[in-house]
């Protein structure tokens, strides 16, 4: 059951990637650039998540940081916060 929850848990981040991020359609294929930008992606995937501050789904809140400056300095110091004292 736990390998099956775990193979699950690895579809729903690809989900996540493929639908939110448009991974699949992504243009970035020389050198390391793939690489550091799956990189990013998980980064950002896993900051909003860790951030429930504000019920949202995981578009709205990649919009909400887009376009508030104030809503991603709240965002990235809040999970920060979080980070730093675990």
């Amino acid at each position: 059951m736990h390998a099956i929850r775990k193979h699950w848990g690895i579809k729903r981040m690809h989900w996540i990637l493929d639908i939110t991020f448009r991974e699949d359609a992504s243009r970035i294929r020389k050198g390391d650039s793939p690489e550091n930008m799956a990189i990013l992606r998980h980064i950002a995937i896993n900051t909003l998540k860790k951030y429930t501050s504000v019920k949202d789904s995981m578009p709205g809140k990649m919009q909400r940081a887009a376009l508030s400056d104030g809503f991603r300095e709240e965002v990235l110091n809040k999970v920060l916060k979080i980070s730093t004292n675990n």
